[in-house]
């Protein structure tokens, strides 16, 4: 389904991201775990166009490396970017409203995925008036993923969802997460710092240091792997996933 050959990422002279390549299928979760710095969240940026890339990106066979923000979300490619990032000033609603923007014209989109995310996520129903500056960090978490469904999305890029949360509400967000997976077939691309969650949650996994793919594979295979747990987590194999 999308394909990325050499991507590379610049911030003026410094070089983020250095040839990565990777693909992605129809209806599978993949992940990017490393340490801080390694470049992954500029991977994402990048899928998304809000930073300067070089490289090949295909979906569905067709080239897309061209392509602006706002194009790539008509195609379907939506990030829910680290930090939540919602509109703190609107509604919960007018954040809602903004994620389904490309999708206004067309007769019954709005109310009928707005009533789907509002399923969703009842405490966003209860709250749709309120400011969403005034949420909590699980709150505004759940904000910023319902925003990017609105925009009917075929990749979702998840950059660190789990951030700064309470373990309870980690455990919601993912599971919310597992629900798109099998009733929406969604294919997701995940950044996420918690490496064994990430590992539980993908399919394959790609292990980034300084820019680069070191390890990737199967994430069976990479929760056995020494370098993985010991050289890139710091932990015994028992520790990393007790």
């Amino acid at each position: 389904m999308l394909r990325v050959r050499g991507l590379r990422v610049y911030y003026g002279r410094i070089q983020a991201v250095k040839g990565v390549s990777f693909h992605l299928h129809a209806g599978e979760p993949i992940a990017f775990i490393g340490p801080n710095g390694a470049g992954k969240s500029s991977l994402l940026m990048a899928l998304s166009g809000v930073v300067r890339r070089e490289g090949e990106i295909t979906l569905d066979g067709k080239n897309i490396s061209h392509l602006s923000s706002y194009d790539l979300v008509k195609k379907g490619i939506i990030q829910v970017p680290e930090g939540r990032q919602v509109f703190s000033d609107l509604t919960v609603e007018e954040n809602l409203l903004l994620g389904g923007f490309n999708r206004r014209r067309e007769k019954g989109w709005i109310k009928k995925t707005m009533e789907w995310i509002w399923s969703l996520f009842p405490l966003l129903a209860e709250r749709k008036r309120q400011l969403a500056g005034s949420l909590s960090g699980g709150e505004q978490q759940m904000l910023a993923l319902g925003r990017a469904l609105m925009g009917d999305p075929r990749i979702l890029l998840l950059d660190e969802p789990s951030l700064g949360l309470a373990p309870i509400i980690v455990n919601e967000i993912y599971a919310t997460l597992r629900r798109l997976r099998k009733e929406r077939s969604l294919s997701m691309v995940l950044v996420e710092q918690n490496a064994p969650l990430a590992l539980d949650f993908a399919h394959r996994a790609y292990v980034m240091e300084s820019g680069t793919v070191i390890l990737s594979g199967e994430t069976d295979m990479l929760k056995s792997d020494a370098t993985v747990l010991d050289v890139y987590l710091g932990r015994t194999r028992e520790a990393f996933f007790e």
